[in-house]
């Protein structure tokens, strides 16, 4: 039997996804998110509207959570109109988000306790993957609920990976965005210190693209940024990027690890935030570096 999904944050992933879900041949019921235009065009494509998540709960099989982070994943979850409110055996949930390992125990937690199931599914790639149906996504579940949303995660995702139980997925996720952040903030200082010493960038990129240095990440920001000044190679915004930095140090913490590389890589997000960047992307950490130092890396 096809599943009924709920969708709740049909924002930039989640606009894509839920329409492939519609492709696919899901009944999907979804919420407004900051504006109705992309609701609105889910809705010509078949998709109804729910005013609330437990009035989407009560309509679905499936919950889909695609939203920014912890506390917008508890204000969906909890309160009178949440979707705990309409909790049940046979419902599942699938958190999405770049949430807070915290904030799944206790929502995996209070849903067991209606016979309800969560599972914790966040996404790699970007928006354009969305729309077309090739995210990647790391799952926190239990082998008999990996099983069951399997068939829906295949709707819009062209990699998944059965990671652990319930949490691994988002802890998983914190710990490949602390590589990837931290290897962005490497590359922008990187290229501060070319700027500074007289290192032609160019021969630089070179240099690096022919070595054990390369990366995907190398490779996403700085063809776009060194040839066309266009910051914006890789599509995650820097506050995204601070937020699961934070959420990634405070995970650590917990785990009493020693090491001190998270704490650098969220102070050298959170600093281009404080100097100009806030609505920018990870790669204006080499714009970042230009106005910390005072040199001229690329063009804008």
């Amino acid at each position: 039997m096809t599943k009924r999904i709920g969708f709740i944050g049909v924002g930039l992933m989640g606009h894509g996804m839920a329409k492939n879900l519609l492709e696919k041949d899901f009944p999907v019921t979804a919420m407004a998110h900051r504006n109705r235009a992309p609701l609105e065009d889910l809705i010509a494509r078949g998709a109804q509207e729910a005013p609330d998540p437990r009035t989407l709960a009560e309509a679905s099989d499936t919950v889909i959570i695609c939203v920014t982070g912890a506390p917008q994943v508890e204000a969906v979850a909890y309160g009178e109109a949440g979707i705990l409110a309409a909790a049940r055996a046979g419902l599942t949930v699938i958190d999405c988000s770049s949430s807070e390992p915290a904030t799944t125990a206790r929502l995996a937690e209070d849903l067991a306790a209606k016979g309800a199931v969560l599972a914790d599914a966040p996404l790699a790639r970007t928006p354009v993957e969305a729309e077309a149906g090739r995210l990647n996504t790391m799952v926190g579940a239990d082998e008999a609920t990996f099983a069951e949303i399997r068939p829906v995660l295949e709707a819009f995702c062209e990699n998944i990976f059965h990671v652990g139980p319930v949490g691994s997925g988002h802890k998983c996720k914190l710990v490949n965005n602390f590589l990837a952040m931290g290897q962005a903030a490497l590359i922008a200082e990187a290229l501060a210190a070319c700027a500074a010493t007289g290192v032609d960038i160019g021969k630089f990129y070179e240099v690096v693209s022919a070595g054990g240095a390369n990366s995907g990440i190398f490779q996403l920001i700085l063809p776009k940024a060194m040839n066309e000044g266009d910051f914006s190679g890789l599509q995650f915004s820097l506050a995204n990027a601070a937020k699961d930095l934070r959420y990634y140090t405070r995970m650590t913490e917990a785990a009493q690890l020693t090491g001190n590389l998270g704490n650098g890589v969220h102070h050298a997000l959170v600093q281009g935030l404080n100097i100009g960047f806030a609505e920018g992307f990870v790669g204006d950490l080499i714009r970042a570096q230009t106005r910390l130092n005072g040199v001229e890396i690329l063009a804008e």
